[in-house]
């Protein structure tokens, strides 16, 4: 009951006005609202396309998903990412997503310094990569509210893509730089001399 009598006292005494003021914590702020294909714009034939892509941060080792819809900024640390056009092929065809990303680096306010400006690949993420001293950011698929429709089962040939603005340039693929065929050769086939284990 002392004690109780001495907290009261100590904190009338220290409270202005003379009078105990009950603690009023500030109302927690709400999670900031991930972004959404909806916010997407339309590219020239209506259709809205986001990105989810996989960043990391080399210091920590956290790795997450960014999505990030065409036209619309998305921040990860330092870096600013602007998604302009991907593609996923269809499920039928070999795995591969392309995508038209722009990645400044800096804090907001400041000037930013563009780090990347080109397609990236989900099936090369080493060829066309952003280097950045702290963080790494790679395309992970294309998600779209276009139709899936049975008759196109081929997709456009590169350079060709439907819907891709025109101030984005083709994506190409340096020679060599294919992924190898599904099945690998027998080591004859490929000219390489017989060996004991092989015959």
């Amino acid at each position: 009951m002392k004690t109780q009598c001495l907290i009261i006292g100590l904190l009338t005494a220290l409270a202005p006005n003379g009078l105990a003021q009950p603690s009023v914590q500030a109302p927690a702020s709400a999670p900031a609202r991930v972004p959404a294909l909806a916010d997407a714009q339309p590219d020239k034939n209506g259709v809205k396309r986001m990105a989810i892509l996989r960043g990391l941060d080399k210091v920590s080792g956290r790795a997450i998903d960014i999505s990030a819809p065409a036209g619309v900024p998305a921040r990860f640390g330092s870096l600013t990412i602007t998604m302009r056009f991907c593609y996923t092929v269809p499920p039928e065809e070999r795995p591969e997503t392309a995508a038209f990303v722009q990645i400044d680096d800096g804090k907001p306010g400041d000037k930013q310094t563009r780090m990347f400006s080109g397609w990236m690949f989900a099936s090369t993420p080493a060829l066309n990569g952003l280097e950045h001293p702290v963080y790494d950011v790679w395309v992970i698929t294309c998600k779209t509210d276009e139709p899936a429709t049975a008759g196109n089962a081929n997709p456009p040939a590169p350079g060709a893509l439907s819907g891709v603005p025109a101030d984005i340039p083709p994506p190409r693929v340096p020679p060599g730089a294919e992924a190898p065929a599904a099945t690998p050769e027998a080591p004859a086939e490929r000219g390489l001399p017989a060996s004991p284990s092989n015959r």
